[in-house]
């Protein structure tokens, strides 16, 4: 007789023997840098011999389709129809990567080479996302090959541009509707709160980048000959980006303030871990919150990166140009297309009308977030914690930022997030690695969710 321990036990053995690995080095030898134009074969490469013959274990019937994007990468859909009198589980992942960086990484490491030490699996793509959707792969396929079918319809899609925005998702969602119908998003991005610890987020913070600029002149003069005559674009801009928050970043604009934080919201991110990066500064951010309630139900701003001169070569002159490159990170309950305008008022308003706004030419990701009751939630909650014996920590929306929004909002679905990753992965870094005792722990918990999944009634959700 078939058990829920039999299949566990078999997604155990896959990490155990060294498969895992096996598979996971082949797809992290596919260099699917999706920021390099150059690379743009190895994206196809991706879905059509890293993907596909997975996909072809599950017998699931799988199609590559161009992005509508001309600036996008491919994507392959594919789908397992058993009964369509059964719930049907989309699940997704996207095989790009972020540039990989290879002259910084550690000695004796390589982006696109597996090399695992200690409990450490360093590779690009790891942990963002080719070994987390690996996971749930050979965990669908422990089910299959255990009980020789999965219970419920499973649909799949991989996408090749998540890196560079998810350029053409949402356009494609919208077109493939019917192909791409199903009952639930169970998925896997995104780091866990603590390495031990499970944890299940049903939604995330959107983001806006953009460059404030003042441009004041051409070219740059002599600062003995005219400093005190000539107005300092960087000087100006560094006012400018004061008065968007206080000392302590702390949003001073209202339209950036949410009125989402509800005290059922703070309630469930009270005293949730934040782990696995640098120390936290206390005294930074929103008062009256703490760590998690600012990271997870809070808006931040930040500079990225700002430039005046050639601060690699300064010379004695004041330049005639600075720029900074900003974002905001926002949760449900921004107004999205106030974003701008509402800065503009801002910077008017309080005398810097010289400062010019720059939209990014990179798309951003929306707000979504799902409530922690919902039936979806609460059932994949009791099974991990079935499976793993710890309650997961459970996040209303994660504080970085993925495409949810094509799937909550296109597709309508609810969504169920189970990263397999930690803080301290080195994600969009050098040294990029999952930790091997996460690796198991998470193939376990799919293993036990898509059990507990063959067995449930359409019309129970």
């Amino acid at each position: 007789m078939v058990t829920r321990e039999a299949i566990i036990t078999r997604a155990e053995n896959y990490y155990d023997d060294g498969q895992f690995l096996t598979d996971l080095a082949r797809l992290i030898a596919i260099e699917t840098e999706s920021q390099n134009p150059d690379q743009y074969p190895e994206l196809h490469r991706y879905l059509s011999d890293g993907i596909t013959p997975l996909l072809n274990k599950l017998g699931i019937t799988s199609k590559i389709y161009e992005n509508p994007a001309p600036s996008g990468g491919p994507f392959l859909v594919g789908e397992r129809i058993e009964s369509p009198e059964l719930p049907t589980v989309l699940t997704y992942g996207h095989g790009d990567v972020i540039r990989s960086q290879t002259n910084q990484w550690h000695k004796g490491l390589h982006p696109f080479k597996v090399v695992t030490r200690d409990d450490k699996i360093y590779g690009r793509g790891t942990a963002d996302n080719k070994g987390q959707h690996l996971i749930n792969l050979a965990a669908l396929s422990c089910l299959l090959e255990e009980k020789g079918s999965l219970g419920f319809n499973l649909k799949i899609i991989i996408e090749t541009s998540e890196e560079t925005g998810s350029a053409g998702l949402g356009d494609f969602f919208n077109r493939h509707k019917d192909l791409l119908k199903a009952d639930v998003l169970i998925a896997s991005d995104g780091p866990r709160l603590q390495p031990d610890t499970p944890t299940l987020f049903m939604g995330t913070r959107g983001a806006i980048n953009f460059d404030l600029s003042v441009n004041l002149r051409e070219g740059a003069n002599h600062s003995g000959n005219w400093g005190g005559l000539l107005a300092d674009p960087a000087i100006i801009l560094s006012h400018a980006i004061a008065s968007i928050t206080d000392a302590r970043g702390q949003i001073l604009i209202p339209e950036w303030r949410p009125t989402s934080l509800t005290d059922d919201i703070k309630k469930t991110l009270k005293d949730l871990p934040i782990e696995g990066g640098p120390e936290i500064s206390q005294d930074w951010g929103e008062k009256g919150l703490d760590p998690a309630q600012r990271a997870f139900g809070w808006n931040s701003f930040a500079v990225l990166a700002m430039k005046s001169g050639v601060p690699e070569a300064p010379v004695n002159a004041i330049a005639g140009h600075a720029s900074a490159h900003c974002q905001l990170r926002f949760v449900v309950g921004t107004d999205i297309d106030e974003i701008l305008p509402a800065l503009r008022r801002h910077l008017d308003k309080t005398g810097f009308s010289v400062v010019e706004i720059v939209p990014s030419k990179e798309a951003f990701f929306k707000a979504t977030r799902l409530d922690p009751d919902h039936p979806w939630v609460t059932f994949a909650a009791r099974s991990i914690e079935k499976t793993s014996g710890k309650k997961p920590h459970i996040l209303p929306n994660l504080a970085g930022s993925l495409p949810n929004e094509t799937f909550s909002e296109i597709l309508e679905l609810p969504t169920v997030w189970v990263p397999h990753s930690y803080g301290g992965c080195s994600q969009h870094a050098p040294n990029e690695h999952l930790l091997g005792s996460i690796v198991r722990n998470g193939l376990r918990n799919m293993a036990g969710l898509f059990w507990d999944l063959s067995s449930i009634d359409k019309n129970s959700f």
